[in-house]
């Protein structure tokens, strides 16, 4: 597709598709493609995080539903997962966060869920994508009784709270210290807000945002900054969120970062042992760590592996009616209670892992050894089909012949900016480097 990427529309902002024109078009196409048949007006939710572009993409894409009949419901600066939670419950038609996640605020996109608060399906989002293009001829104008009406819900917050909460049992984290890194995101008011209505002593950082800052040397990106603060605050565990708090990331009371891989097997063991890991299934992603499939196999738990992105774990999730998955980058989804990725949520069920076994993070999370590996983003001007890459094919046989079963590499697009992914795991840390090395070089060799 020529729009959609692995999590919806994303670009520089004022560059294509990144448009208040575009913006305006996918209004329309949403209204045209989800609507329901035989009701004249239809609920769409609309949030946002917290980029200053967010408000001229706000007000094109409401012009673009109220002007197809759709009545808008606008949330403001929301974590993703809010917004497709209020989808659901509410029934609207759709759900839409503008949101870049964890890239800068020149950057900014479109997440857009279905009724059922989960991402579209491919063949849905081919469908919009046409009606954005022109591909498909434009629905005649509404007479102007019509038109739809554009609301600003003050209580979406509220929703969200007591869902989250409930979610986690209303658990008690009296007595419990924890930082709180917002990344200047959606997560800003609401993160820090749960955790001191649950009792616990919150340390904030990240949570001043002014519309450029967001995800600017904090949050998910930079957990070295709540470690410090762990440090310094004498904490029990650190949790910093991306931009639309859909992941998190963990640091330990030493202030240490704990793996998205590490967390994923902990929580996995914890689901399998109180009966709650349905088919004993993890579903993870292809970047995540040897280690994990290891540890998996030790507990008698399978892995399922998927292509990179939450939407391709919830896919294999909802296929396979498996009740746990997640990314190495943080997304972590618990089926039971929510149909994507969502920061809040997952901090709130790992602190209640922590409660049940009366340990610290640390002490569970100990429970995997990981091969060492190191991850290469390298910027390109370009992506040729890797297929394409006759030296870089090369050297990748020869890195499987000479790896055997101590190590693996990937090497992959990224699907939301023009990077490329080198990925390399060995037992021998060294040869991680020095490998590394070789694929980045001849990366530069061939495509510059």
């Amino acid at each position: 597709m020529k729009l959609f990427g692995t999590d919806g529309i994303r670009g520089r902002v004022n560059e294509f598709p990144i448009t208040a024109e575009v913006a305006l078009r996918t209004g329309k196409a949403v209204a045209n493609v989800l609507r329901s048949p035989g009701t004249s007006r239809n609920r769409v939710l609309v949030g946002k995080d917290t980029r200053i572009s967010g408000y001229m993409l706000e007000t094109a894409l409401t012009s673009g539903l109220v002007s197809m009949g759709m009545d808008v419901f606008m949330v403001g600066p929301l974590p993703t997962p809010a917004v497709a939670h209020l989808t659901k419950s509410m029934g609207a038609a759709a759900g839409i966060m503008i949101t870049a996640s964890h890239n800068p605020y020149e950057d900014n996109g479109l997440k857009i869920f279905g009724t059922d608060g989960y991402k579209l399906s491919d063949d849905l989002e081919a469908m919009i994508e046409r009606h954005i293009l022109g591909d498909v001829a434009e629905a005649a104008p509404l007479p102007p009784r019509q038109i739809g009406k554009a609301h600003r819900i003050d209580d979406a917050r509220g929703r969200y709270i007591e869902f989250a909460k409930n979610a986690a049992d209303n658990i008690s984290l009296h007595g419990l210290k924890i930082v709180v890194d917002c990344g200047h995101g959606a997560a800003y008011f609401i993160a820090p807000l749960i955790f001191k209505e649950l009792g616990a002593e919150v340390f904030t950082t990240g949570i001043q945002p002014d519309g450029l800052n967001i995800n600017h040397g904090c949050g998910a990106l930079h957990p070295e900054n709540a470690g410090e603060l762990v440090r310094k605050f004498g904490a029990d565990l650190g949790v910093s969120f991306d931009g639309d708090a859909d992941r998190v990331i963990f640091t330990d009371a030493d202030g240490q970062v704990v793996s998205g891989d590490r967390i994923l097997a902990l929580c996995a063991i914890s689901l399998k042992e109180r009966g709650k890991l349905r088919n004993d299934t993890l579903v993870a992603t292809v970047m995540s760590n040897l280690g994990l499939k290891e540890t998996m196999k030790h507990h008698g738990i399978r892995v399922e592996a998927t292509a990179v992105g939450d939407r391709n774990v919830i896919e294999c999730m909802r296929k396979g009616g498996y009740a746990f998955g997640g990314e190495n980058s943080g997304h972590l989804i618990f089926g039971d209670y929510a149909t994507t990725g969502d920061g809040i949520l997952s901090a709130l069920q790992v602190l209640g892992m922590m409660r049940d076994r009366n340990a610290t993070l640390a002490q569970l999370a100990a429970v995997m050894h990981e091969y060492p590996s190191q991850l290469l983003n390298m910027p390109v001007a370009s992506k040729p089909p890797i297929g394409t890459l006759g030296k870089l094919n090369d050297l990748m046989d020869r890195a499987t012949n000479e790896f055997g079963d101590h190590g693996r590499h990937l090497i992959r697009y990224s699907g939301t900016e023009n990077k490329i992914r080198v990925l390399v795991e060995h037992k021998d840390a060294g040869e991680c480097r020095a490998w590394v090395e070789k694929f980045s070089s001849v990366i530069r060799e061939e495509i510059g």
